[in-house]
């Protein structure tokens, strides 16, 4: 397992983070120890949770007591900022949120320190310098040892960072997104801001949800047990990754894979870690197997010629 550091902190962090959304949801508390157990083996340290996964804290929960003893061994990254309920205090990135949010999941993945807390997505009701200033008073008081922030955009980026320097505050360390080599949009603005800033960049979905494993065609129906059967009426998630013109790249991808004699997935990760500005890939697992194949997918770097090749399937291309 390769560690890198995330962005510019002292932290590091394995180049595989395991995405704990299924836990609660797809997975019960024994498959979760299963797979947590098989993620600490094979080096993983990076788990990335949030207070919505598995519906209203399931997933912290389940990832508390799977850790257990070997807490000391996992750096957990949560977020808040989700929905929770109803209510107008139960969303969003205010100070009254941010210190009931980071106690129930305090208490919900059983430790007393969070290593790093996600605001999850931008909040335009609240000031960011609020957001910012709640989430120091939490590093401050130990409670959270760094801060980072998830689907926000370039200039989002800037302004966070601006405010936390100009103010004296923690800066965000991480920005989590979705990238993977069919969703490449963060190229455009939030990538440059994060290696401007010295911020790591966290993808998720590095798979597109299973399209790049090459298990799905477009002309077969899904098979039950997978997420993708889960979503069988092709709800809003389903359309965010289904399409024809993804398919369609996915078929390009693996003929160059084919070609340079190594499979989709090792593609899929070795793309994203060969950006030095890629922190860690956070990818889920239902299973052990899975886990042992994002490892060893990892260790794998497409050569430059083929990097070039990517490019014009899948575009647009990286600044600089």
């Amino acid at each position: 397992m390769e560690y890198r550091n995330l962005g510019q902190s002292g932290l590091q962090v394995s180049s595989v983070g395991l995405g704990c959304n299924n836990f609660g949801m797809l997975m019960n508390q024994q498959q979760t120890n299963s797979v947590v157990a098989s993620a600490l083996d094979e080096g993983i340290t990076l788990f990335d949770t949030a207070d919505i996964y598995g519906g209203k804290g399931k997933s912290e929960t389940q990832l508390g007591k799977a850790l257990g003893k070997g807490r000391n061994r996992a750096i957990i990254a949560t977020k808040f900022g989700n929905p929770m309920g109803d209510g107008p205090y139960e969303t969003g990135a205010s100070r009254h949120h941010i210190m009931r949010s980071v106690e129930a999941s305090l208490m919900r993945l059983g430790t007393d320190y969070i290593d790093l807390y996600q605001i999850h997505k931008p909040d335009p009701a609240t000031p960011i310098e609020e957001t910012l200033r709640a989430m120091d008073d939490l590093v401050r008081e130990g409670k959270v040892r760094y801060i980072g922030c998830s689907n926000f955009t370039g200039w989002e980026l800037v302004e966070a960072q601006w405010t936390s320097k100009s103010c004296g505050r923690s800066c965000f360390v991480s920005a989590q997104n979705r990238y993977s080599l069919l969703s490449r949009d963060i190229e455009q603005d939030l990538i440059p801001a994060a290696e401007k800033y010295g911020v790591g960049i966290l993808p998720f979905f590095p798979l597109e949800s299973g399209l790049l494993t090459g298990k799905y065609k477009l002309d077969q129906a899904p098979k039950k047990g997978t997420r993708w059967h889960a979503w069988k009426d092709r709800g809003p998630m389903a359309d965010a990754f289904w399409s024809q013109d993804r398919f369609k790249q996915v078929d390009a991808l693996q003929t160059l894979c084919d070609q340079y004699e190594h499979t989709l997935l090792e593609l899929a990760f070795g793309w994203l870690l060969n950006s030095s500005c890629v922190s860690s890939v956070i990818a889920g697992a239902t299973k052990p197997a899975q886990v042992r194949g994002n490892v060893k997918a990892a260790g794998f770097s497409p050569e430059a010629d083929e990097m070039v090749e990517i490019d014009k399937i899948t575009g647009p291309h990286r600044p600089g």
